[in-house]
């Protein structure tokens, strides 16, 4: 895990990969939790039965559920210990190029993409894969926005 302590090791990191993380198992169980947070119920995550005839052959996460595993992935990543807060500001790009059926590892590669100046302090722009154990297309590609608040 990388850990920073002010803004100029982060300007430094600019354009560098951070690292990357252990493999992740994703569980019936986890996608069934998610399908209950979400109020997404769609077969294709949650009818193990329907599933094993459907495109897949089983069931497949959501790919929310794939991005929301980020911040989990980010704690074994970095750690930001700058002064101020950090305000997750979204995203500018968000992509699922291939399924993660269910029982699947996987695991997620953060490079560090821009550090720019804002009213509030600094914008941060990390990028993040997240691959498939076995697989050559990746499940999420993801461009996440941070606000370092000085």
């Amino acid at each position: 895990m990388r850990t920073f302590t002010d803004v100029a090791e982060l300007e430094a990191t600019v354009g560098q990969e951070i690292g990357t993380t252990d493999w992740f198992e994703v569980t019936q169980e986890r996608v069934n939790a998610f399908a209950d947070a979400t109020d997404d119920h769609q077969w294709i995550h949650v009818d193990v039965e329907r599933a094993k005839s459907g495109p897949f052959g089983g069931t497949i996460a959501h790919g929310y559920l794939t991005l929301s595993l980020i911040p989990m992935f980010n704690t074994q990543l970095m750690r930001i210990e700058t002064t101020g807060a950090r305000l997750n500001y979204g995203l500018n790009k968000v992509r699922f190029p291939n399924p993660v059926k269910v029982g699947a590892r996987i695991r997620c590669t953060a490079t560090l993409g821009t550090l720019t100046d804002v009213p509030a302090g600094k914008q941060m722009v990390t990028n993040y894969v997240i691959e498939i154990e076995g697989e050559a297309k990746p499940a999420c590609v993801a461009e996440m926005v941070v606000l370092l608040l000085s």
